[in-house]
């Protein structure tokens, strides 16, 4: 059952009782009411009670878990029992612009008169009551050694690149006042941090789901989302706050992403940018896989960038354009299956003497795939930081492919572009790991320009 809010429950009386109880109300309490977020919340929004340390609120999109936990700190803050706050967010513009001034951020809720004002310079905010509250994100977990403070909220603390170094961090300045407090708001992924935390003692959670919202959601994000994606796997995760872990069979799992992820790449002796082009546009288009890989001096993989999206043709060839020239890469590896070799003229219209290698498909992605996964087991592929939908494609990417369908892919279009990349980087490799899977075929790599049968 649904639980309501005193507004919902007010709202749900007969008229004629509605109006005595409102009547009941001054001027200056209908207008305390209106500012109340008690008032207006569902009792799931709201703190719950006990002695906790941490509140881990997992909720689908749209549950409302910016304005609880703006909400929250705004009530806290204006009662005096925080003056130094951290606002976490996983971007410094998701920061700014969901947790300090969107719509249900700290600039926007609670009495006017009572509200903070922001200095973007110094990336603080100051209420008339002399707490401050100052802004970090998620990129940058340094930025949070060094600075004390009595709470911090983290919002969407799962897909942060560097969650677990970010959450550290914070969690070593958490030192201030007698009972400092954390709170986080996030749609739930399967990352080790959000695990640990689930387990960890003084850590009360929340879970929620869009569907307890759903009377404050546009009628469009109804029909459109929830109708399209309930009961999916992305779904489940977006909608329902499952955590979902890997899907049996995968050719990758999260743990061992996990395991050899690095904050930042060694010198690289050779940069690549690979392509898997979509053959259609539109709504309902497959995805452009656009990845970029290097080789390090190490003799190691490492993946630095993910740019894919659905993209008419000629933002395509600029987006990639602009991808290789953002990492100075050698070349542009494209796969030229299914049309795709008419994006060749496409590219070069962008850039003239832009490096090409075009690679033909002989074999079915997973089975290209395989090799590539064995070099991850070998620890020699690591992830610059955190590539959240990359990664959710490689760790449901089974050779039926059912899991990846049910999460609301159509086709693994960045795994592929991940693989190419790869295979071009390390086509030793790649060749010694088919054949110690038992995958018995020919490999021809060009490492120059010209074309690959793979």
């Amino acid at each position: 059952m649904q639980q309501l809010s005193i507004a919902s429950r007010l709202a749900s009386l007969p008229a004629d009782q509605r109006a005595r109880v409102l009547a009941t109300l001054t001027e200056d309490e209908a207008a305390e009411v209106a500012d109340d977020w008690r008032f207006w919340a569902r009792p799931d929004q709201l703190p719950p009670a006990g002695a906790w340390s941490g509140w881990l609120i997992l909720a689908g999109r749209g549950f409302g878990k910016t304005r609880v936990g703006a909400e929250t700190v705004a009530r806290w803050v204006r009662e005096g029992r925080y003056k130094r706050i951290g606002l976490v967010g996983e971007t410094a513009a998701d920061t700014r612009y969901v947790m300090v001034e969107g719509e249900s951020g700290l600039l926007n809720v609670g009495p006017k008169h009572a509200r903070p004002e922001y200095f973007p310079s110094t990336r603080q905010l100051k209420w008339p009551n002399g707490a401050i509250a100052t802004t970090y994100n998620g990129l940058e977990p340094d930025q949070l050694r060094g600075p004390q403070h009595d709470l911090i909220w983290f919002d969407e603390l799962a897909k942060m690149r560097y969650a677990q170094a970010a959450f550290d961090q914070a969690m070593f300045g958490l030192r201030l006042g007698d009972g400092p407090r954390w709170i986080a708001t996030t749609t739930p992924r399967p990352i080790p941090l959000l695990k640990t935390l689930l387990k960890q003692q003084g850590v009360t959670v929340t879970r929620g789901k869009t569907s307890d919202n759903l009377a404050n959601l546009a009628p469009t994000f109804r029909a459109n989302v929830i109708s399209r994606y309930e009961g999916t796997r992305l779904g489940r995760q977006e909608l329902d706050a499952e955590i979902l872990d890997d899907a049996p069979g995968a050719l990758w799992s999260r743990r061992g992403l996990d395991d050899y992820r690095v904050r930042k790449a060694p010198p690289l002796k050779r940069i690549v940018v690979a392509v898997d082009p979509a053959v259609t546009s539109g709504e309902n288009a497959n995805e452009t896989g656009i990845i970029a890989c290097g080789l390090g001096e190490d003799g190691h993989g490492y993946v630095l960038d993910d740019g894919s999206g659905v993209y008419q043709p000629d933002e395509m060839g600029r987006r990639v354009v602009a991808m290789y020239r953002k990492w100075d890469a050698d070349k542009v590896v494209i796969e030229v299956n299914n049309g795709g070799e008419l994006f060749r003229p496409i590219l070069r219209a962008v850039a003239a003497n832009l490096p090409m290698q075009e690679v033909r498909a002989s074999r079915g992605k997973f089975v290209r795939a395989e090799p590539i996964s064995a070099i991850y087991e070998q620890g020699r592929v690591h992830h610059v930081g955190a590539f959240a939908v990359l990664e959710d494609q490689m760790t449901v990417f089974t050779a039926d492919r059912t899991d990846m369908t049910d999460r609301g892919y159509d086709s693994p279009d960045r795994v592929d572009a991940l693989v190419w990349a790869l295979t071009s980087l390390f086509p030793q490799i790649a060749e010694s790991s088919r054949q110690d899977k038992g995958v018995r075929s020919q490999v021809a790599i060009a490492l120059g320009t010209g074309e690959v049968d793979f």
